[in-house]
């Protein structure tokens, strides 16, 4: 029996399933690609943590920093947690080898991300994540943990409100399992393929966790909050990191002027370049003053995806650049214990809202929390699994629900190209419920939202096949986007006010008066969406 099962197999799942074996458990790990593959790998500017390795720094500044960059919606406790486990998180990466970029008396390197009141980020060149995903993977495969990579997941199993288990598609059969578990943690990675061709995330990033967790009766929060990148490359949409302003990069239009401070937040920025864009005006990054030779030694990753997928060389051209979606501060409602409402059943990283991002991620704060949060709700996820005794499900109700859905998609009529729908709500999101944002447009994208919903049966298949068939695969995590599409419009449509990354034009102020420290909730009912907006817990 499987005590912590864990699905996702990124930072967050990888740092949870070392913390859960080092408590004793028993762990599985269940991902739909393998790890080195998962979205922390994207990662590049840094990890923060108050080292002052690099000018003065405290944990008091980064509790401060964060507090400010989360517009009233961060909990203190859950901050002050966060940063003050900072140091202990990069020791421990140290330790298990994770290759920090040094300074010359040893200590791990920092740089200034954007919102930084010092230079606070530990980093790995500009691979920070990679180096740190595959530092992890390597931990995990010496503790024996065990890896189902390629199993898709459907849903959870839950009865009396206990996690049972999950329900997944084997990829290389095609066949619908069971797989139980005394406690699970989801750590599958956000929701912003719903901007597809118009995000940084990997194709992989449909929200499916998510989408699970409010069917199996978790509450999502705060689900309107998507933060844009600033700087992606302008016709691929992959990220150009935050470390190419942190050492110094300028932001210019085609004019050549200087139009935002570089290190501003995130949101200030990508508001910024968005006005820039929309005035008529392209919009670069300019690194060429710092030099080939510091380019190559502290900025290779950016010099080799702008030759690759521009054309440019950044050390003699501009890059062009323009704001994509690229991290979601919501997900599913947490405790202080990253325990979901269902028992049993816990969430970590950028999948989970546990508070600490609020209206606005402070760069360098998402890896911070997929290792410190990660470990922790590996330790509870643990314990929970100790204290609980192991659970049957091999023929329960949702298993056989999923396997007869799996095998009615094939008989779908396929009237309608349900790819095609996936890339038009990929523009209509970006375009409206994106940087900018009114009701009228976002009341536009949910009534296009409605009428898939309604179309999804007359979405089939083409490819019968059961062997790895990923037009299966796709159709269902369609759904999953469409279904999760409705709870971020519903939530942004009812926020009235412009805070952090979410900015309505015709609310164009923060209303701290009714929205100050509220936050949005969506769960459903019989199938339902119900939403309601509710302060602190």
């Amino acid at each position: 029996m499987i005590d912590v099962l864990i699905i996702g197999g990124g930072g967050a799942g990888l740092s949870a399933a070392l913390a859960a074996a080092e408590n004793g458990a028993k762990v599985t790990v269940l991902g739909k690609t393998y790890p080195t593959r998962s979205q922390t790998s994207m990662a590049q500017g840094g990890i923060n943590a108050a080292l002052g390795n690099v000018g003065e720094d405290s944990v008091e500044a980064h509790i401060a920093d964060t507090l400010k960059s989360a517009h009233t919606l961060g909990d203190e406790v859950m901050i002050r947690k966060l940063c003050e486990k900072a140091p202990d998180a990069i020791n421990w990466l140290d330790s298990i080898g994770t290759p920090f970029s040094r300074l010359e008396d040893g200590k791990v390197a920092q740089r200034k991300l954007g919102g930084a009141s010092g230079k606070r980020a530990c980093y790995a060149q500009d691979y920070t994540g990679l180096k740190i995903l595959h530092t992890l993977y390597d931990a995990a495969l010496k503790a024996d943990i065990t890896f189902l990579n390629e199993y898709f997941l459907l849903n959870f199993i839950v009865e009396e409100n206990r996690v049972l288990g999950v329900t997944a598609i084997e990829m290389k059969s095609g066949e619908v399992k069971a797989i139980g578990a005394k406690s699970v943690i989801i750590a599958s990675g956000g929701y912003c393929g719903l901007y597809r061709g118009f995000t940084t995330n990997s194709t992989a990033i449909t929200g499916d966790g998510v989408a699970a967790a409010i069917r199996a009766g978790c509450v999502l929060s705060d689900m309107e909050f998507i933060q844009f990148h600033p700087t992606a490359l302008k016709n691929s949409g992959i990220l150009i990191g935050e470390s190419a302003r942190g050492e110094g990069g300028y932001l210019v239009n085609s004019k050549g002027e200087r139009f935002v401070d570089e290190l501003k937040p995130r949101d200030v920025v990508a508001k910024a370049i968005w006005e820039q864009i929309e005035s008529g005006e392209e919009v670069f990054i300019d690194i060429r003053h710092l030099g080939e030779a510091f380019i190559e030694e502290s900025l290779p990753q950016e010099h080799k995806l702008a030759k690759l997928y521009e054309g440019i060389d950044p050390v003699t051209d501009l890059i062009p650049i323009k704001p994509v979606a690229h991290y979601t501060m919501g997900g599913i409602d947490v405790d202080h214990n990253h325990q979901t409402k269902v028992e049993g059943l816990f969430a970590a990283g950028e999948c989970a809202n546990a508070y600490v991002h609020g209206a606005n991620r402070l760069g360098g704060n998402s890896l911070l929390e997929t290792i410190v949060f990660g470990r922790e709700a590996g330790e509870n996820a643990a314990k929970f699994a100790r204290e609980n005794s192991e659970v049957k499900v091999a023929s329960s109700e949702q298993f056989e629900k999923d396997r007869n859905f799996v095998a009615a998609i094939p008989q779908f009529t396929n009237q309608i190209d349900f790819y095609e729908k996936r890339d038009f709500m990929g523009k209509i999101f970006y375009r409206n419920a994106g940087i900018i944002r009114n009701e009228m447009g976002l009341k536009g994208v949910l009534a296009a939202i409605r009428q898939m919903q309604k179309e999804l049966p007359f979405m089939g298949i083409a490819d019968k096949s059961k062997e790895y068939n990923t037009n299966l695969l796709e159709f269902i995590e369609f759904g999953n986007m469409v279904e999760l599409a409705e709870v971020v419009l519903v939530g942004a449509i009812g926020r009235n006010e412009s805070r952090g990354a979410h900015q309505r034009e015709d609310f164009p102020n923060e209303d701290n008066e009714k929205f100050g420290g509220v936050h949005s909730l969506s769960w459903k009912e019989q199938g339902v969406l119900c939403n309601e907006f509710r302060g602190m817990k």
